[in-house]
């Protein structure tokens, strides 16, 4: 029976293509042996896409009348970002109550003199797939929102009215108090302290004034911020001349229409009176020691529960990121990368950092040896953020002060390549996502009132040399240390002595002896 079928099938292919009818295999005489390094014939040519790795768009900055800047950068796509960023931030609260900013980040997209209430904002941004989103930083403030184009108008008429005619209620403010304090007590309890740690280094590094200042409100602070305190402030430092209006993927013809209709001549719901007391303070670097003794032994309970830690943090001052010497720094952090033990490029996994391959990968009981650096306009922090059990933490010390001093050292070119690559990657790859380049825009235009292009900082970036390096890293070692310090700190070493070991030719604490053990 199957004979027949197939006997079948057969004349039926006949019938239809005649009698050569059958597969062709490719290793049979009817294809000629092409070997997979030769194009095949016939094919057209491909054609690819090319990089040369700068921006199709120009990035554009009008002023206006009243000293807002309006800057845009048109990118392919249906949807835009589009956000008012404003010079405010804790570093400008030394006249008021700490905490100012963190009230007004949590109190954003609230009812204003337009829009009853949070939701009814969020509604008018659906009706264009919108987002929003609000964030503050030690020195800036930025409104944001994500939508369709078509929709510029309506949104940036919504931004105007959130930074400019907020109500303020009381119900809205009570709400704002709740959610600073439950934000307070999650700082003080998550296992991961990096947040608790930065807020930490930055008070010992700068004591008392600009970056120094606290970024989240103290808890005795909560209760003392009202609206008259918070429209005091407002009234001296959400002013235009303070405020950029960016925009990623929109005309900028139609932007400065939009703000010309929206933010020009627009009266704030605090008054027209003029800024009388407004912040122009320089950061003035300290150093010093910030220690907080806690106990770390059930931070994370559960099945697998983080073992007990102490966490060091060491810094140096760096630059800001107006001075030429920001490149060379953002080279050096990046070559001593680092990461946790157990991440997922970590330690054998192919990671080439100096912190991986001289900390992580010589020393099984460290957790954690992390470079960071925080850069601002009149300064900056290079950090090395280490973990491990409280009875090492005097021999995780002097790792750190070795790896500091190291700094100063001979530079490998192999290395310092692989940092300038990485640096350069990371970048193009954060700046494929429309936010950072609306950020990035918005944040170079406030600072300097022009956007360096992506392709221009990777020439700079390629152009730094080892003796950079070596210059700015032993710049930075003729500075004081900046030393934060948590959980059980009974073999912390002296802040003399981690200075002392900062000062040295090769990083070791003084030794000490001790009568009775």
């Amino acid at each position: 029976r199957e004979s027949r079928v197939i006997s079948l099938l057969h004349c039926t292919l006949t019938f239809l293509f005649g009698p050569s009818a059958h597969r062709q295999f490719s290793s049979g005489g009817a294809y000629p042996n092409i070997p997979l390094s030769s194009p095949l014939p016939g094919v057209p040519k491909p054609v690819f896409a090319t990089v040369d790795g700068q921006e199709k768009f120009e990035t554009k900055v009008t002023r206006l009348d009243n000293g807002l800047q309006v800057a845009s950068q048109n990118k392919f796509g249906q949807f835009c970002t589009v956000g008012i960023l404003i010079n405010s931030g804790s570093r400008y609260e030394a006249k008021y109550f700490s905490g100012i900013a963190h009230f007004l980040e949590k109190l954003a997209f609230s009812s204003t003199a337009r829009f009853d209430n949070k939701d009814e904002i969020l509604l008018t941004l659906e009706k264009h797939g919108g987002i929003c989103d609000c964030q503050t930083s030690r020195d800036t403030t930025m409104y944001a929102v994500s939508a369709d184009s078509k929709g510029l108008d309506t949104v940036v008429g919504l931004l105007a009215e959130v930074t400019l005619h907020p109500r303020l209620t009381d119900e809205e403010i009570e709400m704002t108090r709740m959610a600073v304090q439950f934000e307070l007590e999650d700082l003080n309890m998550r296992p991961d302290p990096e947040p608790l740690l930065t807020e930490m280094i930055h008070e010992a590094a700068y004591r008392g004034n600009t970056v120094g200042l606290h970024r989240f409100c103290p808890s005795e602070n909560i209760a003392k911020i009202d609206r008259e305190v918070l429209h005091s402030y407002l009234r001296n430092y959400y002013t235009p001349d303070r405020m950029v209006l960016a925009g990623v993927g929109i005309e900028h013809e139609h932007l400065v229409e939009c703000a010309e209709k929206y933010l020009l001549r627009a009266q704030p719901a605090w008054g027209s009176a003029g800024a009388v007391e407004v912040d122009r303070s320089v950061a003035q670097y300290t150093g010093g020691i910030v220690k907080l003794e806690r106990d770390m032994s059930n931070v994370s309970l559960g099945p697998t529960p983080i073992p007990e830690l102490t966490h060091i943090m060491v810094g140096l001052e760096s630059c800001s990121f107006l001075e030429e010497d920001f490149i060379p720094f953002a080279v050096l952090n990046m070559m001593m990368g680092g990461g946790g033990s157990f991440s997922a490029g970590g330690p054998g996994k192919g990671m080439f950092s100096r912190l991986y391959l001289n900390v992580l990968n010589r020393h099984h009981w460290m957790y954690n040896a992390t470079s960071y650096h925080h850069s601002y306009e009149d300064t900056g922090l290079l950090c090395i953020h280490a973990s491990a059990d409280p009875r090492q933490v005097r021999e995780m010390v002097e790792i750190i002060t070795k790896e500091f001093i190291l700094m100063g050292g001979a530079v490998d070119a192999v290395e310092l390549e692989r940092a300038k690559t990485q640096l350069m990657s990371m970048l193009m790859m954060n700046l494929e996502s429309r936010p950072v380049i609306f950020e990035d825009v918005g944040r170079q235009v406030l600072a300097t009132r022009s956007r360096k292009l992506p392709h221009e900082l990777c020439t700079l970036i390629c152009n730094v040399k080892p003796e950079d390096v070596r210059r700015v890293a032993s710049k930075m070692l003729r500075g004081k240390p900046a030393v934060a310090a948590l959980g059980d700190l009974t073999n912390l070493p002296t802040y003399e002595h981690i200075q002392a070991a900062l000062a040295s030719r090769d990083g070791r604490l003084p030794r000490t002896y001790r009568l009775f053990r």
